[in-house]
């Protein structure tokens, strides 16, 4: 076994790894940027070394600067996690030149999967099925364009290199194809250094399925069942469970067996993801799913396969690192229970989904739920990395059993004042084709603002939440203590005639059923020196800070006076209007890069371009005055 790690990369992964590898009696080095040098991974490993500034690209993504923290301490292996350098072929091959245990495949491996349209290739040369499409070389776009033409639309662009839903497109007709091609080579050539594109045919009821795969030295190859990963919003994942709804022994047998194939045919050493496109129009049959591609590496969504497998995929990486064969047998791995996991990102629903920044002044993780997370109360959001800032993750004996526990954990967290998509989860978890199994990556979209969050608390919800206190005068402007009686949970709130809610208080938290079925409450109170108590209510998974002032963290990219204002420091990369031009609502008005994602910024009303700060390549700041729209006849 080996017995010191550096761990190169950041965040929630980074302090899952330090977790196992503290249980195992394993040193732990983690490295961080100027950014994270109060992060929770620096704090909970052994040893630390500062790799540089904040932009990834000068630190996190800088291979040298890692294989020299990793001399200079003495660590015996690299674990890269995923993201940032863990499927870079070069880099692993660096590791491994430089005389340390490289904690992932082959080089060879990464390289055969890395690129999708070589990997399709290899794969349909491997007898796995591969989605229709076009792998070629050509680039040119009236090629590319011609190429969709003939599949037929939809059609999908997608980055050879990409991954993470990044670099990603549908287009639904022909005349919106060359503005899909632009946009998504400019975020492959931004995210990947490489902008070339594979078309895909778009199946119209798609579902994302995937399955861990697991190989070590000594020629073993076995898989750990499937994941459905087939809820996603813009092909970001949002909810993921194992094993996935609607499998039978017989299909888990042909795709599993299909990944165990692909895996073989690489000679495929340590954690990998073979991700499936199963076509669920006409049901889930065995001759439509195809392969999509391979992640070389750990997945984000691990917890779910490790919570009914029983085991610890981390420990499965380190182990077979160590030239240990697997630890278990195709025939002892077994499925017990289901689970699902949710993943939370520091992200405003009520402003598209833009990342928020700032201080996580309030951060309670329930825990009915398994927590994966780099962050603590009192640390800071930053906008150079991706905004997820936890996992929660729910075991249930039954898929329905941990839906509900999920949901238990996101009415009993609370995070202010960051905005999150708490709420957007939770509504997707409560969202009816959702409790029935009946997923594709479609069904968000399809959606519309069915699954947004609540903008504010219900009066029932204010009341209740006002009875767990004893100084009920500073509440008056919210409760009404006359509902309030002796209820079997320790209150009871008669809000009308028709509901009755019962609540019980647990510490600082409160939950709450109405009509016994569960509603998702929970509260926490905050005293900010001398002043009243501050409100920290959470209702279906959002949470709302009362009587405190808005913070540049709640702040939304649009003000109702037409100012457009950044949401974090960026890069304006597109500029679609002039000073003067008449604009519509919703119509674009450019496009900014922050925290590895490209966020559009539109118009919040019909009117005209009065003022105009931004050009196309200038660095801007959070808070920065970018466009203002007035109103026409104002």
């Amino acid at each position: 076994m080996l017995t010191s790690l550096l761990i190169a990369n950041r965040g929630e992964i980074a302090c899952r790894v330090i977790r196992t590898a503290r249980r195992l009696g394993i040193r732990t080095v983690a490295v961080y940027s100027d950014a994270d040098a109060k992060a929770l991974h620096v704090r909970e490993a052994d040893e630390a070394v500062h790799i540089g500034p904040s932009p990834a690209r000068e630190s996190y993504l800088v291979g040298e600067k890692i294989i020299v923290a990793a001399k200079a301490t003495g660590a015996e292996a690299i674990h890269p996690g995923y993201g940032f350098l863990s499927e870079n072929a070069a880099f692993a091959q660096a590791v491994i030149d430089a005389g340390l245990i490289w904690v992932g495949p082959k080089p060879a491996s990464i390289t055969a999967m890395g690129l999708k349209d070589a990997a399709k290739k290899l794969m349909a040369d491997a007898g796995v099925p591969v989605t229709p499409g076009y792998l070629g070389e050509n680039q040119d776009p009236a090629r590319l364009k011609a190429e969709a033409d003939a599949i037929v639309y939809p059609v999908l662009i997608k980055a050879v290199a990409g991954g993470g839903g990044k670099g990603m497109r549908r287009v639904d007709a022909a005349r919106d194809f060359a503005d899909a091609l632009l946009s998504c080579k400019r975020e492959a050539a931004s995210s990947f250094g490489d902008d070339r594109v594979l078309i895909e045919k778009y199946i119209l009821r798609p579902r994302h399925i995937e399955v861990q795969v697991f190989g070590d030295t000594h020629g073993n190859v076995v898989h750990l069942f499937e994941r459905d990963c087939s809820l996603q919003r813009r092909h970001q994942k949002v909810i993921e469970e194992a094993p996935a709804p609607g499998f039978d022994w017989a299909l888990r047998e042909v795709v599993c067996g299909a990944a165990v194939r692909a895996a073989k045919a690489v000679d495929y050493v340590g954690a990998g993801t073979i991700e499936f496109i199963a076509d669920a129009s006409e049901g889930l049959r065995g001759d439509r799913v195809w392969f999509m591609e391979m992640n070389t590496r750990l997945q984000v969504e691990h917890p779910v396969t490790e919570e009914i497998t029983g085991q610890d995929l981390v420990e499965w990486q380190l182990r077979v690192a160590s030239g240990e064969p697997v630890p278990k047998r195709q025939e002892e791995l077994s499925i017990d229970g289901w689970a699902m996991e949710a993943r939370l990102y520091a992200e405003d629903p009520a402003s598209g989904f833009l990342p928020s920044t700032g201080t996580l002044e309030q951060f309670l993780l329930d825990d009915r739920a398994r927590i994966d997370t780099g962050v603590e109360q009192g640390d800071r959001i930053s906008p150079f990395y991706d905004p997820m800032i936890a996992k929660l993750i729910a075991w249930g004996h039954d898929r329905e059993a941990a839906r509900e526990r999920l949901l238990g954990a996101l009415a009993g967290s609370h995070v202010a004042p960051v905005k999150t998509n708490g709420g957007f989860l939770y509504e997707c978890l409560e969202a009816e084709a959702f409790r029935m199994g009946d997923v594709d990556t479609g069904l968000i979209a399809r959606s519309g603002d069915e699954l947004m969050p609540l903008a504010e608390p219900s009066q029932a919800v204010l009341d209740a939440a006002a009875a767990g206190e004893k100084d009920r005068k500073a509440l008056r402007e919210w409760a009404d203590p006359d509902l309030i009686q002796p209820g079997p949970w320790g209150f009871r709130l008669n809000a009308d005639p028709q509901t009755v809610v019962d609540f019980s208080l647990n510490g600082c938290r409160l939950s709450g059923r109405i009509d016994r079925a569960i509603e998702g409450v929970g509260y926490h109170w905050q005293r900010v020196g001398g002043d009243i108590p501050h409100l920290i209510l959470t209702e279906r998974g959002q949470t709302f800070r009362l009587g405190y002032g808005p913070s540049r963290a709640e702040g939304g990219a649009a003000a109702g006076d037409g100012a457009i204002v950044s949401p974090m420091p960026g890069k304006i990369i597109a500029l679609e209007v002039a000073a003067g031009n008449v604009v519509t609502k919703g119509q674009k008005l450019l496009t900014l890069e922050a925290m590895k994602m490209e966020h559009s910024l539109a118009a919040p009303f019909d009117g005209k371009v009065a003022e105009l700060n931004a050009e196309a390549g200038a660095q801007v700041s959070e808070g920065a005055l970018l466009v203002r729209i007035e109103k026409e006849g104002g």
